[in-house]
């Protein structure tokens, strides 16, 4: 069964796919079904409209962790944490560097 909130992001992003809130929103509910695979690119979206969203960047790493990307986690990682450095998101970067140091070698 769909998930309803992933379908009512995915009807109003017809009318508003400029809205990096939006993006954002429906990456973090595939997340919370654990559907890395379609979480990545909404996420990878959230960060085209809006560049400067550092949690996204989180999220997105987050979820490349858990396909198993790690280079490209770790890339997101470094890039997060100079976003959130830029907007002083200090949460942010301390999440995102404790990502980066558990990520395997």
């Amino acid at each position: 069964m769909a998930n309803p909130k992933i379908e009512q992001f995915k009807k109003i992003l017809q009318l508003d796919p400029n809205d990096e809130t939006l993006w954002f929103g429906l990456g973090k509910a595939y997340m919370s079904d654990q559907n890395w695979a379609e979480a990545i690119p909404a996420l990878e979206r959230c960060i085209q409209v809006r560049p400067n969203y550092s949690a996204a960047y989180f999220a997105l790493a987050q979820s490349l962790q858990q396909q198993e990307q790690f280079e490209q986690c770790r890339i997101t990682c470094d890039e997060g944490i100079t976003v959130a450095t830029t907007n002083g998101d200090l949460l942010v970067i301390k999440n995102l560097e404790a990502l980066r140091t558990s990520l395997p070698s």
